[in-house]
């Protein structure tokens, strides 16, 4: 196992939430692992376990000796996917943060188009399946991608976000504006994407998007049970304003290993 090469300082921070995900996150670390070490600069691969019941956690743990710079995250009970991605990304120390899903729908591949995008100036950078340029190579269940464009439409509607894409689990952030943006994020289900970047907005920072192969995961751990709790968040959103919140809630003791 190599450590971080001479000048020790994190470059990029790659932070997978990950919710009984044991069936599919070996191959996504293995995967991001492979792409990162060609690349000229350091890196940590930051997994947050979300309180899982199965055997994520020793998987993450049996890939030590062979993925660069792993490092686990436990909470526990359960907080949600929007909290689990909040909390690895302010622990993360790297001068870019990335988060991404356990099933590697988005490829890692991606990311130095969004690094020549951050270094160009933008604040946010998120993959997106609606923008040209994008390519779908398997396609959601079709009552899927129904409610996601009337998912869209209420967002914009409700938000008056001009994101085409904001639910894709790939989005990279400069440190300072991760710092800023998550540290007042509240919610912790699957409306948080739409918080972070309502948060971005109305902090005054550019977001931009880039086109992504995108391949859906029909084990997607996303539940039409939710779509209450989501509409409810959004109402949240539009009529709060956002403020610094509390690192960590109230009885929770994130513990944060580095494996390799």
């Amino acid at each position: 196992m190599s450590a971080l090469r001479s000048n020790q300082r994190i470059d990029l921070s790659v932070v997978i939430p990950a919710y009984n995900e044991s069936e599919r996150i070996g191959k996504t670390l293995v995967s991001v692992d492979a792409f990162l070490k060609k690349e000229p600069y350091n890196y940590e691969i930051i997994v947050v376990d979300d309180g899982s019941s199965d055997d994520t956690v020793e998987l993450v743990h049996s890939h030590a000796s062979t993925v660069n710079n792993l490092k686990l995250l436990q909470l526990s009970p359960n907080q949600g996917k929007g909290w689990a991605v909040r909390t690895g990304m302010l622990t993360a120390s790297g001068r870019y943060r990335l988060f991404m899903d356990a099933d590697g729908s988005t490829s890692i591949r991606h990311w130095p188009q969004m690094r020549s995008v951050l270094d160009e100036g933008a604040d946010v950078v998120v993959g997106s399946r609606h923008v040209d340029g994008s390519m779908i190579r398997v396609r959601q269940a079709p009552h899927r991608e129904v409610l996601g464009h009337a998912f869209r439409r209420l967002v914009q509607f409700l938000c008056g976000l001009s994101i085409n894409d904001t639910q894709n689990g790939f989005k990279a952030f400069t440190a300072r504006t991760a710092e800023r943006i998550f540290s007042r994020q509240s919610v912790s289900g699957w409306a948080f994407d739409v918080e972070i970047l309502t948060i971005a907005k109305e902090l005054g920072y550019h977001a931009e998007e880039i086109p992504i192969t995108w391949i859906d995961d029909d084990r997607s751990r996303m539940r039409f049970t939710a779509m209450p709790r989501m509409l409810t968040d959004l109402l949240q959103i539009r009529l709060r304003t956002v403020q610094p919140q509390p690192a960590y809630r109230l009885g929770e003791t994130p513990r944060l290993i580095t494996l390799s």
